[in-house]
């Protein structure tokens, strides 16, 4: 580590103040550079352990404070991609989430990959990746991929025996007709760090997780269905999966975030679906809760409708991530929520009321009121509001 301590030298004051540094300065880009390198290694070599956890390091330590937008690949692929990218031009708004796996398992681009294609589906919704890559870098998009882990019917149906089974031996799925994949199955996390490993070479600067759980009421049925489980509980098991994601991209300079429940703040662990917010949090870069008002019911954070309610609500839901997040110290990751930018109707008369400019400022406040300054607006067909502050 000695030629860390000569750069620092050479650097002078300024090396403890890098918001004060010249990024383009060589000596500072050398100086990161090595820093970075050096880190990222001791990370991989130290183990995990509870009493000497390894050192965490931001691998894109020169990212933006990120303002963004969720892209489904429909919209990558096709004209409203003209309006969005309008939208990022002319706003504070400066990534976009696009979907590299999506909701159905589909990869959203046409792939070369051997192993992709035989256990994955290639739909091209997105006809030219590259292309797109170039379009988000000439308008200065901080690219993000999302990639749908765990809720997979593809990867189910073509493959049952990494999925779960009914008693009859059928493959189970919900409700909805969605199966999910086994969170057990190393071969299952390969697959998918696969994917984000290519949307790396492909320049997308993180992997955003989604889905990074069981399947909702999964402890009504976790003694009925058959797969192949090991002794680890269903937390333990989903933690490690995005501890070993980390460990595979980290080196390659990708971030990793994962989104996820935003009552998970609230409560103690989900050990139905997995999900523990701190466990997970120490594991990623960025941790994306989807705070939307409408997903929480009567009386939390004070509010009687919090859908009608957003500032109370976010700043209430906030409150409970700084107080689940702040015991992680060093380990704690970058807060960035998922806030709303539609309207829930489906909450009944009363219950709810029309999204629009003022709804998501006042979001957007709240988060600033609780310290947090990123975040991402989800609308599920990328129509989000016109003439937002978004400062």
């Amino acid at each position: 580590m000695n030629i860390i301590w000569a750069l620092l030298l050479l650097l002078g004051s300024s090396a403890g103040h890098p918001q004060q540094q010249d990024s383009n300065h060589p000596l500072s880009q050398l100086f990161q550079a090595t820093v970075h390198s050096a880190m990222i290694a001791s990370q991989q070599d130290v183990p995990v352990s509870a009493d000497h956890p390894p050192v965490k390091v931001d691998p894109q330590v020169t990212a933006p404070k990120v303002k963004g937008i969720y892209v489904t690949a429909y919209s990558a692929g096709g004209s409203r991609m003209n309006q969005l990218l309008d939208l990022i031009d002319k706003t504070d708004l400066n990534a976009m989430v696009v979907d590299i796996k999506d909701d159905a398992g589909y990869i959203t681009y046409k792939t070369d990959n051997a192993t992709l294609k035989q256990m994955g589906k290639p739909q091209p919704f997105i006809p030219d990746i590259n292309q797109l890559m170039q379009r988000l870098n000439k308008h200065k998009v901080y690219p993000i991929a999302r990639v749908v882990v765990f809720k997979d019917t593809v990867l189910a149906k073509k493959r049952p025996d990494l999925s779960f089974k009914n008693p009859d031996g059928t493959l189970w799925e919900n409700g909805k007709g969605d199966s999910f994949v086994n969170p057990y199955s190393k071969e299952v996390w390969d697959y998918n760090i696969a994917i984000a490993k290519e949307a790396a070479k492909l320049g997308f600067k993180e992997i955003q997780f989604d889905y990074v759980r069981f399947p909702e009421g999964f402890e009504k049925r976790a003694d009925t269905l058959k797969y192949v489980k090991n002794d680890k509980s269903r937390v333990d098991t989903v933690a490690e999966f995005v501890q070993y994601a980390r460990k595979q991209l980290a080196p390659l300079g990708i971030r990793v975030s994962v989104d996820i429940f935003g009552y998970a703040a609230s409560v103690p662990a989900a050990e139905g679906i997995g999900q523990d917010f701190g466990k997970i949090s120490e594991n990623v870069d960025v941790i994306s809760p989807m705070v939307y008002p409408s997903h929480y019911t009567t009386g939390w954070f004070g509010a009687q409708d919090p859908d009608k309610e957003p500032y109370k609500t976010i700043k209430g839901s906030m409150a409970d991530t700084h107080k689940k997040l702040d015991p992680l110290k060093d380990r704690k990751p970058i807060i960035r929520p998922w806030i709303q930018d539609f309207t829930a109707s489906w909450l009944g008369s009363g219950h709810y009321e029309k999204y629009g400019k003022q709804q998501v400022q006042d979001q957007i406040r709240a988060l600033k009121d609780a310290g947090v300054d990123e975040y991402l607006l989800w609308n599920a067909s990328n129509r989000y509001s016109q003439g937002v502050a978004y400062k």
